[in-house]
Formats: structure tokens, sequence, C-alpha cells
């Protein structure tokens, strides 16, 4: 269920750009009266679905904070992320700002995961996980330098993607490919980690 929550942005945009896709005189007329004059029928999906993005991630954090009083980290960055990259593209009216912005997450959630591990020692991905799972200190360093490695790469493709092929299936991609990924990433990552579990335990 979390981890529907939490793609709940993702999703939104993905639903709202098919809708508005799907019926675009009607779309058309809603971008201009929120956005103004000047904007081709084909550019409405993707900027009312941005618009729709930056609700959804509005009500996630308001709606976390009712729950638990406080907030992650994470999600204020992905706040921030989105009202900048998404709010150029409302703008402007240009969607490159918006295919930008998964890039820009995943490449600041690498640099972070690498500048923390070699400028101030600490292994963040460790400090997430030693509570659930115990590991050599070798496997928590590689571990680290794995997901900071997938961030780098993931945002890699989401641009390769981007100026490849249509915004449709870069929009396709954004939900399915990117969630695809993670998955199979992580599902990877736990075959590696059950080794060195069951050596530790033993």
């Amino acid at each position: 269920m979390k981890f529907l929550f939490d793609l709940l942005p993702v999703i939104l945009f993905f639903a709202t750009y098919k809708i508005a896709g799907a019926n675009p005189d009607a779309a058309l007329g809603l971008a201009t009266q929120w956005l103004g004059a000047g904007i081709a029928a084909t550019q409405a999906p993707i900027l009312i679905a941005t618009a729709a993005t930056i609700v959804a991630t509005f009500l996630q954090i308001a709606m976390v904070w009712l729950k638990h009083r406080k907030v992650d980290t994470m999600l204020w960055v992905s706040l921030a992320i989105i009202v900048v990259f998404g709010g150029a593209t409302l703008f402007f009216h240009n969607p490159t700002f918006i295919k930008w912005k998964p890039t820009a997450l995943y490449w600041l959630f690498g640099a972070v995961l690498l500048m923390s591990a070699t400028l101030f020692r600490r292994n963040l991905i460790r400090k997430m996980l030693e509570a659930q799972i115990q590991l050599p200190d070798g496997v928590w360093g590689r571990l680290n330098l794995a997901w900071a490695g997938f961030f780098i790469a993931m945002g890699l493709i989401n641009l390769y993607v981007a100026y490849s092929f249509s915004e449709e299936v870069w929009v396709n991609f954004k939900l399915f490919g990117a969630t695809g990924l993670m998955l199979a990433f992580v599902l990877a990552q736990g075959f590696y980690l059950s080794r060195h579990i069951e050596e530790e335990t033993n």
C-alpha cells in the first residue's frame, strides 16, 4: 500500500495525461483557462498532467503530515524539484523541464549517497536499513555504491527515452519502465544480500 502511495504523483501524471490526450478540445480549453493563451493542442496534455502532479505532491505531503506529524526529507526534496521543474514547464509552456525532473531527482539522490560516503564517511543506505538487516561493513559499502550507480544510470536512461522517443512513450516509461527497473534492481539486490545475511547469521 505504501508503494502505491509513494507512486501517487506518478500515477496521477500518467492518468491525467492519458485522459487529456483522449479529450484534446477539453484539455486545450482547460490549459488555456489556467495558463493563458498561446498553448498548442499538443502541449495541453502534458501541461495539465504537470499541474496535477504538483497538486498531488502537495496533497501527499499533507496526508503524511496529518498521519505522522512529520514529513521525510525525501518528500520535501521531491516537492521542491517538482515545483521548480514543473513550475518552469507551466510558466514557459515547455515540457523539457518536466522531462528533466526525474533525472534531476535521481542524480541528486546518487550525489548525496556518494558525497555522504566519501566526504563525511556516512553510509546512508546502512543508516536506513541497519535496523532491519545485519551485514558486513564491506557489503554495506558496495550496497551504497550500487544504489548511487543505479540512480545515476536511471537519470541517463530517463534522458535517453525523453530525447529518443515520443512524448507518449516517455510518459509510459515514467510509470511502467522506471518502476519496473526499480523493482528489478530491488529484487537483484535481495538475491545478492540473502547470501550475506545467511553468512552473517551463521
